[in-house]
C-alpha cells in the first residue's frame, strides 16, 4: 500500500531533528554523531557526551587530506554554577564502568540537524543549549552555550582534554607533553609534542592555567572489541564564563590548516557568528538530510577530490569510491565532484590495476583488489552516460581521458596482472594467489584469508562482463572477449540443482572445481551493474532464494544461515569479528544490487518500484534514527535484531540506498516531486 505523503513528512522531519527519550542513557551512549570537515578530519562522539571509541574527538585533523590524522582534542568536562547550585554538563567513564560526572541525566533533548545541539534541563529550572559545528574546508570546530531561561548567575567553567596522538593509538602519560600555551589576549596556542600541530584556541571568557593529568578514561566499545581501553589525557587549564552576560564561546583549530579563517583582529564571539551562518546556508543548500549526510564522505584528496569509505576509522579505499561514488555524486548532482574523483584516480592505474587503498602513512598505493579496477569502469560509464548531453570541450577530453582509464585496466586485465589476474580462454577473469584477499570478502587474520576464493567468483565474472561490454561501445576489440565470456558465465556458474549461480569455479585454478556456498556475490549477475547477464526463469529463481535465505531489514547476509561457518553475531575480539565478517553478518550496501534484480526480475513497473520502495527501504531508511545518526551502518548481525556493528556512518550503505532512492527506484513526474517533498 502506498505510504501516505503526510507520514512521510512526519518521519523525515523527525529524522532531521533527532529527539530522545532521555531516560534511556543506554541509547545515549550508543547513538553516535560526526561532523566531517571536508578534507579527511572530523569531530564525533555519542549523544551522551561520553566518549566510547578511541576515534571520539572534538578535534581530529588530517595532517595529510584525507590521511595522516591526529586527534588534537579528545573531549572536555563541563560544568555550570547558579545561584541553586553546581551542575555537570559532561560525562566521562573510569573504571569500573563508573560515570562521573552525572552531565548525561540532564540531556532533556539532542537535535542533529543542522549541527549537532543538546538542551541540559537543571534541577533548578534553568536550561543550557550546547552545540558543536565543524567549518566546512578548514579543521576548526565551534563550541558554544547559553541560557535559554533568566539567570542572575550561571558561571560555566569547561576543562579541554587534549593528547595530540595517531587516531588509531592510545595516550598515556608522560613528561614529554608540553602544558604551556603561547597566550594573546582571548587567543592561546598549545604545542603538545615536536611534530604535532599546534591547538589553537579562540574564546569570549578567562582561562585558568591548571595543568594536570586525567587518568584512565573507558572506551566502551574498544573494549567490547577485544582492544586496549583506556587512555590518559592532558588537561592544561580551565575556561570560565558568565553566561548571564551572554552567550560562551569556544573555537578550536589545529595550527596551520585553519586557512586564515581566523583572522587575529576579530573576537570569538563574531567568528562565531560568521562561521555560524555561513555553515548555516551550505547546510541549507542540501535538499534532504541524506544529501546532507552524503557530503561528509566527499573530500580532498591533492588537487583533487576521494571519497572516504567510512568514519571513524577507515580513510579512502579505491572499491568502496568506486562503488560509494555512483550514489553519492551521480544520485546527488554532484556531477563536477564524480569528475574529480575518477581523474584523480586516473593516474594511479598501474598494470591495469588501480590502489585498493591509499595508506595513512607515505605514498605507496596498496594493489591487493582484483575489483576495484572494475568497479571504477563501472562508475566512469555512469558518469559519461549522466553527462552525455554535455558538449563542453573540458568535458570532451575528460571523456576521453577516462576511456584511456578503461583500455589501459582492460589491457591489463586481459594480458595479465599482478596477483595472477588474467582473462582466461572462456573469456571469464580468474584471479588469487594463496595468502591475497583481492575481492570485496577480504577479511584476513594474520595469515588466515577467512574467504580466500581464488578461481573465478562470481561477482568478479559480473563485473568483469560488463566492464568488457562498455569497453566495447568505444572499442571493437572487446566485442568478442564479451560474447564469449558472457556465453562461458551463463552455461559455466549456473547451478541447476540449487537453483543458484556458484560463487567460484575453478577453485584454486582447478579447472571444473566449483564453490557453491550460498553468499550475495550472485544477485551481481542480475542487478547492480549496468547490464543483467542471468535472465528469465534463472534470474527470478536466484532472487526468489536471495530474498529467503539472505534478505534482513538491514541488508543481506554475506552467508545463509544453513551453511557451514555461518556465524549468527558480529562480536569477540579481532580474530572473532574478522572470522564473522563475510559469514553470514548482514551488509547494507548489498540492498542496492538486491532491490535492482528484484525489480528486473518483477517487470520494473512503477507499481513494483513503490512495493519495494516499501518493503525494502523504508527499514533503512529507519536505520538513519540510530546508530551514526543520519547515517547506514557498515554492517549488522546475521540474526534478530540485527544489531547494527562495525563503523556507524559507512559510504556505500548510503550510497546504495540514494543510488535506489533516486535512480532505480525514481518515480516520475508528479509522483518524483512528492517523493523529494518527503524527504526534505
Amino acid at each position: 500500500m502506498r505510504e501516505k505523503v503526510s507520514e512521510r513528512k512526519k518521519r523525515n522531519r523527525n529524522r532531521q531533528a533527532t529527539k530522545i527519550a532521555m531516560s534511556d542513557l543506554t541509547k545515549l551512549r550508543q547513538d553516535e554523531w560526526l561532523e566531517a570537515d571536508g578534507l579527511g578530519g572530523f569531530a564525533s562522539g555519542t549523544m551522551s557526551g561520553i566518549r566510547t571509541r578511541r576515534y571520539h574527538a572534538l578535534l581530529l585533523a588530517a595532517t595529510k587530506p584525507p590521511a595522516g590524522r591526529l586527534v588534537l582534542v579528545n573531549g572536555f568536562d563541563a560544568w555550570v554554577e547558579t545561584a541553586a547550585g553546581t551542575y555537570a554538563l559532561s560525562s566521562q567513564l573510569y573504571p569500573p564502568d563508573v560515570m562521573q560526572p552525572d552531565g548525561a541525566r540532564r540531556i532533556e533533548k539532542f537535535t542533529l540537524n543542522p549541527w549537532p545541539q543538546w538542551i541540559f534541563a537543571l534541577e533548578d529550572g534553568g536550561k543550557i543549549q550546547q552545540e558543536i559545528f565543524i567549518v566546512h574546508g578548514a579543521s576548526i570546530v565551534c563550541l558554544s552555550w547559553k541560557f535559554l531561561t533568566p539567570s542572575s548567575k550561571a558561571v560555566l567553567s569547561l576543562r579541554p582534554f587534549f593528547s595530540g596522538r595517531d587516531y588509531h593509538s592510545m595516550h598515556h602519560e608522560n613528561p614529554a607533553f608540553q602544558f604551556q600555551p603561547q597566550t594573546h589576549d582571548h587567543r592561546l596556542v598549545w604545542s603538545p609534542y615536536s611534530g604535532v600541530p599546534g591547538i589553537i584556541a579562540l574564546h569570549n571568557g578567562e582561562y585558568l592555567h591548571q595543568p594536570d593529568w586525567y587518568r584512565n578514561f573507558v572506551y566502551e566499545q574498544e573494549r567490547a572489541r577485544g582492544l586496549d581501553f583506556t587512555e590518559d589525557l592532558a588537561t592544561p587549564g580551565t575556561f570560565h564564563w558568565d553566561l548571564a552576560n551572554g552567550e560562551a564561546t569556544l573555537i578550536l583549530a589545529a595550527e596551520g590548516f585553519e586557512n586564515d579563517q581566523l583572522p587575529a583582529d576579530q573576537p570569538a564571539e563574531q567568528l562565531l557568528l560568521n562561521f555560524r551562518a555561513a555553515e548555516r546556508k551550505r547546510r541549507a543548500n542540501f535538499a534532504t538530510p541524506p544529501d546532507r549526510a552524503a557530503d561528509a564522505y566527499l573530500v580532498k584528496r591533492g588537487n583533487g577530490k576521494t571519497i572516504v569509505a567510512g568514519y571513524p576509522w577507515f580513510t579512502d579505499w579505491g572499491r568502496d569510491t568506486f562503488i560509494s561514488l555512483r550514489g553519492l555524486c551521480l544520485g546527488t548532482e554532484r556531477l563536477e565532484d564524480a569528475r574529480d574523483i575518477l581523474l584523480e584516480w586516473s593516474g594511479a592505474v598501474s598494470e591495469g590495476m588501480l590502489p585498493n587503498r591509499f595508506p595513512d602513512q607515505g605514498d605507496r598505493p596498496e594493489y591487493n583488489s582484483v575489483d576495484a579496477s572494475l568497479w571504477y569502469i563501472i562508475a566512469v560509464h555512469e558518469f559519461l552516460e549522466a553527462t552525455k548531453s554535455i558538449t563542453r570541450v573540458a568535458y570532451q577530453w575528460q571523456k576521453k581521458s577516462l576511456q584511456k582509464a578503461i583500455e589501459a585496466i582492460l589491457t591489463g586485465y586481459s594480458q595479465g596482472t599482478r596477483y595472477a589476474v588474467r582473462m582466461d580462454a572462456d573469456g571469464l577473469l580468474a584471479a588469487g594467489v594463496p595468502g591475497a584477499q583481492l575481492t570485496w570478502m577480504d577479511a584476513k587474520v594474520g595469515d588466515w584469508v577467512v574467504t580466500p576464493r581464488i578461481g573465478k567468483p562470481v561477482e568478479i565474472q559480473a563485473l568483469w562482463l560488463n566492464a568488457l561490454w562498455i569497453g566495447s561501445q568505444f572499442s571493437e576489440r572487446w566485442k568478442e572477449p564479451f560474447a564469449r565470456g558472457t556465453e562461458s558465465f551463463r552455461t559455466r556458474f549456473w547451478n541447476e540443482q540449487g537453483g543458484l549461480l556458484y560463487d567460484v569455479v575453478d577453485v584454486d585454478h582447478q579447472p571444473g572445481k566449483v564453490d557453491a556456498s550460498f553468499r550475495p556475490n550472485q544477485i551481481f549477475g542480475i542487478g547492480g551493474l549496468p547490464i543483467s547477464l542471468i535472465e528469465g526463469e534463472q534470474a527470478s529463481r536466484i532472487v526468489d532464494a536471495v530474498m529467503r535465505r539472505l534478505w534482513t531489514p538491514m541488508g543481506l547476509r554475506s552467508l545463509a544461515p544453513e551453511e557451514p561457518g555461518y556465524t549468527p553475531k558480529y562480536d569477540g575480539g579481532v580474530r572473532e569479528r574478522d572470522g564473522s565478517y563475510h559469514q553470514g553478518t548482514v551488509w547494507p550496501w548489498l540492498i542496492g544490487p538486491f532491490v535492482e534484480a528484484w525489480v528486473r526480475v518483477h517487470g520494473g513497473s512503477a507499481d513494483t518500484k513503490r512495493e519495494a520502495r516499501q518493503r525494502f527501504l523504508a527499514p533503512i531508511f529507519e536505520h538513519l534514527d540510530s546508530a551514526g545518526l543520519g547515517h547506514v551502518s557498515e554492517i549488522a548481525d546475521a540474526e534478530p535484531p540485527h544489531t547494527p556493528r562495525g563503523c556507524p556512518f559507512q559510504a556505500w550503505s548510503l550510497a546504495e540506498l540514494l543510488r535506489l532512492d533516486r535512480g532505480v527506484l525514481a518515480a516520475s513526474g508528479a509522483e518524483e516531486n512528492s517523493h523529494r517533498a518527503a524527504r526534505k
